[in-house]
């Protein structure tokens, strides 16, 4: 139970870190299209008999790269270049899962399963969002620069075109270590409530970090022990908690007066 909270509280830091960039962005399905697409890599690294977030990452850089190539190359427009891509990643995926994974593999797939992870996989996934996170601390003016006025950041000098892919490759990094804990489907919920719940709270974007991780971290530790005692899903009751904190704070947000808050 402790390593499973621990697990999901970490997932719920880097995530919610990422929500912020995401939302400043206007990319939340950019992160929709990168959980599904690695549906076809974890397959396949189970076919190979390789680890599962080495895959994931392989198909989530691969469906990146896609994407920026197809956008630059066609007429069409963003967000329908990333819906076209990840639902034939994902469609892939399945067709790959039909043949070769049980249905008990796919729903630990889809949707993850924290309390039954083993030490190596909590190890591994702590670790890696561990440095994601450090990375994008590190690095967090730079990246608030990219999101938030790439033509200044542009005018200033900054490689955007490796500042692009950095972070592309962060949110990619991010997302496949949270398979093991909500799962592909669910990963997208926690990379955009977090981040939302806090714009809805304030405009300065370092209270906006503090406030999506506080979150996060709340719906992880709620959510974790209430999966375990009510006998329930994990990463479906962490992104449940986080829902019903969106709205309570949607209502407060249009019943209070703001200069009441």
């Amino acid at each position: 139970m402790l390593k499973a909270v621990v697990v999901s509280v970490v997932v719920g830091i880097t995530l919610a870190i990422m929500s912020c960039f995401l939302i400043l962005k206007s990319w939340a399905l950019l992160g929709d299209a990168i959980s599904h697409a690695v549906l076809p890599g974890v397959v396949l690294a189970y076919m190979v008999g390789i680890p599962f977030g080495l895959g994931a990452f392989i198909a989530a850089m691969l469906a990146v790269v896609l994407i920026g190539y197809v956008k630059n190359n066609t007429k069409i427009k963003e967000d329908a270049v990333m819906g076209i891509v990840f639902t034939t990643f994902f469609a892939f995926g399945l067709m790959l899962i039909s043949k070769v994974i049980s249905s008990t593999d796919l729903t630990h797939v889809l949707f993850g399963e924290v309390l039954g992870i083993s030490d190596s996989e909590a190890w591994y996934t702590v670790i890696t969002l561990a440095l994601v996170s450090l990375v994008v601390v590190m690095f967090r003016r730079i990246f608030t620069v990219f999101c938030f006025d790439p033509t200044h950041a542009k005018v200033v000098g900054l490689p955007m075109g490796l500042v692009h892919y950095l972070f592309l490759g962060l949110l990619a990094v991010a997302i496949t270590g949270s398979i093991q804990t909500v799962g592909i489907v669910l990963v997208i919920a926690m990379l955009i409530t977090p981040g939302s719940t806090a714009f809805l709270l304030t405009k300065k974007f370092n209270v906006m970090i503090v406030i999506s991780i506080l979150v996060s971290v709340f719906s992880s530790v709620v959510g974790a022990y209430s999966s375990y005692y009510f006998d329930i899903a994990t990463g479906g009751t962490i992104v449940f908690v986080q829902g019903v904190i969106f709205l309570l704070t949607m209502l407060y947000v249009q019943l209070v007066p703001a200069r009441y808050r």
